[in-house]
């Protein structure tokens, strides 16, 4: 909206600031309108830089995390990208403009449904969304080029581990609720290589739905 541009401008010169340094990542956060994804009450808050509250008791990252998480997983524009943890749906959104095609999987229903209208009304059409446990991943679409976790768990599932192709990239909080990171684990031939880039807090993995 063009009401927000000011914002939107001053976001982006600060996650520059930050060390946000791919064009593309910054282009597909300017171009996702941030405020359809945060509850209306907030709207005037979308623009800064952190988390908001959304319904049942989830956030929206912070613009930095979605940015640096991004970011870390090297797109080329090429991938199929698995999204453990849909929430408002934003993350997911970015995700579009820089892959082929996201698969983004969501537990609470009522949230699926919101980021899905979202979606259909922002007209992107590149995303398959699943109502299910995201602890399971999609093993009927895997492997996936790229995996990504926005909720955290004390260990990554092996499961989603092994829906990621060989040389694929995977960004997720890992550890416990306080003490958490954000790791990239590359899979190779050999096994996986992992990296670690900076503390976070991320609500919880949680089994079933």
């Amino acid at each position: 909206m063009q009401e927000f541009h000011t914002e939107k401008a001053q976001l982006i010169m600060t996650l520059r600031g930050q060390g946000i340094g791919d064009a593309t990542v910054l282009s597909a956060l300017e171009s996702v309108p941030r405020e359809l994804f945060v509850p209306p009450a907030l709207r005037q808050h979308a623009y800064e830089n952190a988390s908001l509250p959304i319904a049942l008791d989830q956030t929206i990252s912070q613009p930095y995390v979605v940015a640096r998480m991004t970011e870390a997983l090297r797109l080329t524009g090429r991938e199929r990208v698995l999204e453990i943890g849909c929430g408002s749906g934003y993350q997911a959104a970015v995700l579009t403009y820089l892959c082929r095609r996201v698969y983004s999987m969501e537990r609470l229903k009522p949230l699926l449904v919101d980021a899905e209208n979202r979606l259909r009304d922002l007209r992107i059409s590149n995303i398959s969304l699943r109502h299910g446990d995201g602890v399971k991943g999609w093993p009927e679409a895997a492997p996936f080029d790229r995996i990504i976790l926005t909720c955290g768990s004390a260990k990554i599932p092996d499961i989603l581990l092994q829906q990621l192709k060989i040389d694929g990239i995977m960004v997720a909080p890992e550890g416990a609720d306080s003490a958490q990171q954000l790791v990239v684990i590359t899979r190779r031939e050999s096994g996986f290589e992992r990296e670690v880039l900076m503390p976070v807090t991320f609500v919880p993995l949680i089994e079933g739905c």
